[in-house]
């Protein structure tokens, strides 16, 4: 009950945040930046001088450095975009920005790199103190950490973990402004239920999304301790992300078309360039998902174990699409 109270505690702690513009909370999001950074670095560092002082868990060669094409490496695609998904929330923002045609691109150029030097970097510190078959989903870091450090209970090791819950909470705010913001857009044009749209009188800000994503967040927290398994909660974990990666394959052919149909509409900041550059920068994330999904969704043999893990999945996507097509369509003859 302790950890249920302190878990809801936390949900309705972003929702709070949430009913108020992102310029009251930047300074959560820069907290939580440098706290992350922080912890990167930490574990990075902590794990170059354990591999000077035991020696690595793993084999570092050349070739274990870059990404081999076999079925077990290619499955791992569906969680490495799962890390960025989200990336482009920062778009929602522009009018809470001064200059968007230059912050955006600035935005978007810093952020790809520094996230791509704090997992790198973490990931080393990670994989030199752990096996990688070893290597928890949930707590690798802090495992990590009380190998590298010698210490499993002590006062810097709480620490460590009070710091990572802090950078949730960053991560947290930052999907739920981006997010609410779009579910309350979707429902001012009629895509979504009207109570998704409910704003604040005093500030604009989207109530109605965050209430629900709050309850929503809840009821799961409360009916986790029923689900009769952990591989059942991956399972819908697992239906969470391709559902997620799902809505963004037709975002890249959205944009080709408003391009060839809208180009010369004013906007807060443009990507510009050719036709095939264009086309390049739209399918090659599009198709990178599509395998995405195919590695995640469609079972790849018929072996017991990949119909157990995987058919949930694919029976789950097809029954939430048709659902979703069925709302459209009622939605479409209400109108």
């Amino acid at each position: 009950m302790v950890t249920l109270a302190i878990e809801l505690t936390f949900v309705w702690c972003i929702v709070f945040i949430s009913f108020f513009p992102i310029s009251d909370s930047v300074w959560i999001l820069n907290g939580a930046a440098a706290i992350k950074i922080f912890l990167a670095l930490s574990v990075g560092i902590l794990g170059i001088y354990g591999a000077i002082k035991n020696g690595v868990a793993n084999e570092y060669t050349v070739e274990s450095l870059f990404p081999s094409f076999d079925i077990n490496s290619l499955s791992f695609i569906s969680v490495i975009l799962f890390n960025f998904l989200g990336f482009e929330v920062v778009c929602t923002f522009t009018d809470d920005m001064e200059n968007p045609k230059k912050q955006i691109p600035q935005a978007i150029i810093i952020g790809g790199i520094v996230i791509a030097a704090i997992y790198i970097f973490s990931a080393f510190g990670i994989g030199v103190a752990i096996p990688t078959e070893e290597i928890s989903t949930s707590s690798g870091m802090i495992d990590s950490l009380q190998i590298l450090t010698g210490q499993t209970d002590s006062l810097f090791i709480k620490f460590m973990a009070v710091l990572f819950l802090l950078t949730l909470v960053g991560n947290m705010v930052s999907w739920s402004l981006g997010i609410n913001n779009t579910a309350a857009y979707a429902a001012k044009n009629g895509d979504m239920p009207k109570v998704f749209g409910k704003t604040s009188a005093k500030n604009n800000m989207p109530m109605g999304s965050s209430i629900i994503n709050g309850i929503v967040a809840s009821v799961v927290l409360i009916i986790a301790p029923f689900i009769p398994n952990e591989d059942l909660f991956w399972s819908f974990f697992a239906l969470n992300v391709v559902m997620f990666l799902m809505a963004y394959i037709p975002v890249f052919p959205a944009f080709l078309k408003l391009r060839a149909i809208d180009g010369n509409k004013e906007r807060p900041f443009k990507v510009e360039g050719p036709s095939w550059l264009l086309k390049t920068l739209a399918y090659t994330p599009m198709v990178i998902i599509i395998i995405a999904l195919i590695f995640v969704a469609v079972p790849l043999d018929f072996s017991p174990e990949t119909l157990t893990a995987t058919l949930p999945i694919t029976i789950g996507a097809i029954l939430a699409t048709a659902l979703g097509e069925i709302l459209i369509k009622t939605r479409k003859k209400g109108d």
